[in-house]
């Protein structure tokens, strides 16, 4: 899963608008940010509640708020931003995020159902998506053991974007994760701007809205109107087939601390001579916050030539040839976590047929 706002494929989620934009090569850091547009928290409290408590609040405010607003994204030297229009009618919710720099892009949810449109190549990527894996992991229940590798600590008011806001740290306990500073409006809880911190306290990624017009007249109806136009545009829908690591024939032998399971999916693979067992299978690990994306598939030379790790942001990825009985696999690891951390992955994976 990778997209626009999709800072490759990792801090998505937090909240209800997990958008992670169907191919586009922007860092993964705005799709997290875009997520987290509808997150809200008690940050004053923060102090006084444990982690899982205080990611609770934040979770069962995330999707109450109508809004329209302009969200900047960076990661190092590089800077992406979108425009986003969130529409809540207490059941239901419908966004629409518009790119703004790189290629034109505009991606709508309705609650699960994703759809992304690419005008050049007049081509709509639509999508069933889970809301999982992102930063933070909040659409799903909140994990307790969080507290055993996080704390959250008040660190202030700032003002952002013209709005008073609480921030909040949430720091690692170890060296497995990254951290995150969190900032909220003060009224409505709204997270409105997000960093992504090393193990150093260095800023990896930074999004926020640089405008926000809280409470804002979205129409719902005309939203979904224009999400279900596709007039004009050649539609693809990807497949795919949940599945479990076991009947794959894959297992982790040490499992890396505070990750969990979280998701297993088979991608079909592409071309006249595939057959359904050459997809990719797709695992998903999250400790509540942070996620890892294990893609495993039969290696190819012609396309699996790089061995090694790279980052952007706060996003790494570890390329990995694997050799067993039954042939030679290839490894992608991915993840918003330390390299070390992806490295314990990907020594963990066994073939257990």
């Amino acid at each position: 899963m990778s997209g626009p706002f999709d800072f490759p494929a990792l801090i998505r989620s937090v909240v209800a608008a997990v958008i992670v934009f169907a191919a586009c090569p922007m860092p993964l850091a705005l799709a997290q940010a875009v997520a987290l547009a509808g997150v809200a928290a008690q940050p004053a409290k923060s102090g006084e509640l444990g982690i899982s408590d205080w990611l609770a609040r934040l979770h069962s405010a995330s999707r109450r708020r109508s809004y329209i607003g302009t969200f900047v994204v960076s990661t190092g030297s590089n800077m992406s931003s979108a425009k986003i229009w969130h529409a809540w009618d207490g059941e239901l919710q419908v966004e629409r995020v518009e790119s703004l720099s790189g290629e034109p892009r505009s991606t709508f949810r309705r609650n699960e159902q994703v759809i992304t449109f690419s005008p050049l190549s007049r081509t709509a990527v639509a999508e069933k998506r889970e809301s999982l894996g992102l930063f933070p992991d909040l659409l799903r229940a909140i994990d307790s053991s969080i507290g055993q590798y996080y704390s959250a600590l008040p660190a202030g008011v700032e003002r952002v974007a013209g709005f008073d806001a609480d921030v909040v740290a949430l720091q690692p306990k170890d060296k497995l994760r990254f951290g995150y500073r969190i900032w909220s409006e003060k009224l409505s809880g709204l997270v409105i701007k997000l960093q992504t911190l090393d193990v150093d306290g260095r800023v990896l990624e930074q999004a926020a809205f640089s405008e926000l017009q809280l409470d804002a007249p979205v129409n719902m109806v005309k939203l979904t109107q224009m999400m279900e136009n596709t007039e004009g545009y050649r539609v693809d829908k990807p497949e795919l087939q949940k599945t479990t690591a076991q009947a794959e024939g894959w297992a982790i032998k040490n499992q890396v601390a505070g990750f969990q399971p979280m998701s297993c999916y088979k991608r079909p693979a592409h071309g006249s001579e595939a057959s359904k067992s050459d997809g990719a299978m797709q695992w998903v690990f999250s400790d509540g916050l942070a996620s890892v994306s294990l893609f495993v598939e039969v290696f190819d030379r012609r396309r699996h030539a790089f061995e090694g790790s790279m980052a952007m942001g706060a996003t790494h990825t570890l390329t990995r040839r694997l050799n067993d009985k039954t042939g030679d696999w290839w490894l992608t690891v991915i993840g918003e976590v330390p390299r070390n951390t992806l490295a314990a992955f990907a020594l963990g994976l066994e073939r257990t047929r």
